[in-house]
């Protein structure tokens, strides 16, 4: 671990200061909050603690007028809120819409290009340390100092050499009216441990709604025979992958070493369904959930599987099931699968849709008629008052207030008690699942969970991924469901470690026998209760537990540099105590109540799941947070050299114009801010 560095991204917004705001996970400018692991003039190992915020063009932009009191862009969970009326949700996309107009204009001090605030993950790739989000680019930082350096394009990084760039001109995004669109990128890419290769998708409003882009190591875009007849480009991007039905949610992919799964989901994410008075983020059961296995480089090959409706943000691995002749079978997937939408809404402490259709639905509007996928209209639970904040880290220059709920719909709506964060674990579950693609029949051949308990923010260790891996490791929780979990700020007490590949063999031995169904079967029965107090070493299922008010977040694994088994290495999260909050889940104004508010880096032992390693402790709280990676010696060391990075010197400088046109400015922005 000497040399190395574990960084975690999260949202964290900056402007929200007086008037509240919507909260969700998924809101907030991007936090980069890394330990660097040096060693002093002893020799000794010397933790450094390293935070900054992503400068995007939305983040300096928002610090630039101090008269920014609320975001820039929408809160997500405004646009999810089903009682959200279409005036509060078309108001918010026109002050955005608005205030990225005025960034261009005389007086600004910041454009805003690109509207990502860059808050959801960061990982490597051919020389460059790059955090995504869904809306926007990749933005490359620099390790370990965690600076912003500039955008990514698929060529290469403002404010590198000219000589660091391809020449091939092949970027990510396009032109013309909705170019824009097609730089938003997956935030979570597979890189090929084996070839580097970084595999992306970009998911848009507008068909073919999906495209793709395979991006290899500098120096490796020559033309190369593929399987199967494909002969293509190594580097490609921008790629349609034909099929997809509609403009979806979707935060994640599979990557094999020759495959790669996208997942079209009955989970929409489409402003125009507001025009068929229905909610912007919908998710319908009763259409199938459809995963599409193409060649690598050959997305126009796409093999479509369809199954039951379901949910799923994350895989964990993709691997190729090859048989002795050397002719790849199938493709298997872990993924953590979700059977309803609750997690987008109780991410925010939102009382979300209920998922069957009860009583008197609302009259469709008359564009519904021309919608073919138009099917149901889901009843809406009414708005649940929100008491719990999330808390912000004391080094930015705002913290989140309190959670503010749209104005609810004045429309009659039918209500029903029974709100998504309180409903039976087992319909509202998240588990850990195994689906076997056979590209032959093209039938998937293998769908169950491998255990009972709740299991999300997964990983695997990073040099087996892409091929069969032997462990997974990722979060649990005590509470009921994910769904009540998030709704609490991300109550995650339990860190997991799964023998896959023990319960894909029991459970390919069970489902020939006639004892696992499909889909809804499930390999490993027992309760999260009944895994804790069983003591056996050899157990497929290892749990962690955190002490009580403890609650850690996504745990990265890190190999022993002398280890010889997969699982022979550390698991890092940060961990935060909420005893140190008062009764309003809160951290009092006290100065020394305060100060005392601080999160720890906990290192734990990979193997046996029971020891800790050493409690980092740093100088503050670490806000919440979402993904991590961690950056090795070598990787640091080999980063492509930059000439320049952001500041927010430039956007903090007083400004010295005056005039007619400055006063109208100031007026506008006072309005729109």
């Amino acid at each position: 671990m000497i040399g190395g560095e574990y960084v975690r991204n999260g949202g964290n917004p900056v402007s929200n200061e007086e008037l509240g705001r919507d909260a969700h996970w998924f809101d907030g400018d991007g936090m980069l909050s890394g330990v660097a692991f040096g060693l002093d003039e002893t020799g000794s190992v010397e933790p450094r603690f390293v935070n900054q915020f992503v400068l995007s063009d939305v983040y300096l932009s928002s610090i630039s007028s101090p008269r920014a009191k609320t975001p820039i862009l929408p809160s997500i969970a405004t646009l999810v809120n089903p009682v959200a009326t279409l005036i509060s949700i078309t108001m918010s996309i026109l002050r955005t819409i608005m205030l990225v107009i005025l960034s261009f204009l005389p007086g600004s001090k910041q454009s805003i290009k690109k509207i990502s605030v860059v808050n959801t993950s960061i990982w490597y790739h051919d020389g460059r340390a790059l955090a995504g989000c869904e809306s926007g680019p990749p933005m490359r930082v620099s390790l370990p100092e965690l600076d912003t350096i500039g955008w990514y394009d698929g060529c290469g990084v403002e404010g590198e050499p000219v000589d660091q760039r391809s020449q091939d001109n092949q970027m990510i995004g396009g032109s013309g009216l909705i170019g824009w669109m097609k730089e938003w990128t997956t935030a979570h890419p597979k890189v090929d441990p084996v070839n580097g290769e970084m595999m992306l998708f970009h998911s848009t409003f507008v068909p073919p709604y999906v495209q793709y882009s395979v991006i290899p190591e500098s120096g490796d875009t020559k033309t190369t025979e593929k399987t199967e007849g494909h002969r293509v480009a190594k580097k490609c991007v921008n790629l349609a992958v034909p099929g997809v039905t509609s403009a979806k949610m979707m935060h994640d992919f599979g990557v094999s070493s020759t495959h790669s799964v996208i997942m079209d989901l009955p989970l929409s994410l489409d402003p125009l369904n507001l025009l068929k008075n229905r909610s912007v983020v919908e998710y319908d059961p009763s259409k199938p959930a459809r995963f599409g296995v193409f060649p690598r480089h050959g997305p126009d090959l796409v093999n479509w599987f369809e199954t039951d409706a379901c949910c799923i943000f994350h895989t964990v691995n993709t691997w190729d099931n090859i048989v002795e002749t050397g002719r790849i079978e199938s493709v298997r997937m872990l993924a953590c699968r979700l059977t309803s939408a609750s997690t987008v809404f109780s991410a925010g402490n939102i009382a979300g849709p209920k998922s069957e259709v009860m009583g008197q639905k609302r009259r469709p509007s008359f564009l519904a008629r021309y919608d073919s996928d138009y099917a149901t209209e889901h009843l809406l639970a009414p708005p649940e008052a929100c008491t719990d904040d999330i808390e912000s880290s004391p080094c930015t220059l705002s913290r989140q207030t309190s959670l503010v709920q749209s104005e609810p719909s004045s429309e009659p709506l039918d209500y029903h008690s029974d709100f998504q964060n309180h409903v039976d674990p087992d319909v509202d579950q998240c588990r850990l699942y195994y689906y076997e693609f056979d590209l032959s029949s093209g039938r998937i051949t293998s769908q169950y969970a491998l255990a009972k308990i709740p299991f999300e923010f997964a990983s695997t260790r990073f040099d087996v991924s892409m091929k069969r891996a032997k462990y997974v490791y990722g979060c649990s929780t005590t509470c009921a469901s994910f769904g009540a979990a998030l709704g609490k700020s991300a109550k995650i007490d339990i860190i997991v470690k799964v023998n896959v590949e023990s319960l894909i063999a029991k459970g390919e031995n069970q489902k020939a026998n006639g004892l696992l169904k499909p889909v809804d079967g499930c390999v490993d029965q027992r309760s999260l209760l009944q895994v804790l107090e069983d003591n056996d070493p050899q157990d497929d299922i290892s749990i962690f537990q955190l002490p009580e008010g403890w609650f850690a977040q996504e745990p990265q694994f890190v190999a022993r540099q002398t280890g010889q088994s997969e699982d022979d290495g550390f698991l890092l999260f940060y961990a935060f105590d909420e005893k140190q909050l008062n009764d309003q889940g809160d951290v009092s104004s006290d100065e020394d109540v305060f100060t005392r508010a601080k999160s720890e880096l906990w290192v734990i032992d990979a193997k046996d799941m029971k020891t800790i390693i050493a409690q980092v402790k740093l100088p503050q709280r670490v806000p919440y947070g979402l993904h991590g990676s961690w950056f090795s010696a070598d990787q640091i060391k080999k980063q492509r050299p930059f000439e320049s990075i952001r500041s927010t010197a430039s956007v903090l400088s007083a400004s010295t114009s005056n005039g007619i046109w400055m006063s109208m400015r100031t007026a506008i922005e006072r309005f729109l801010a």
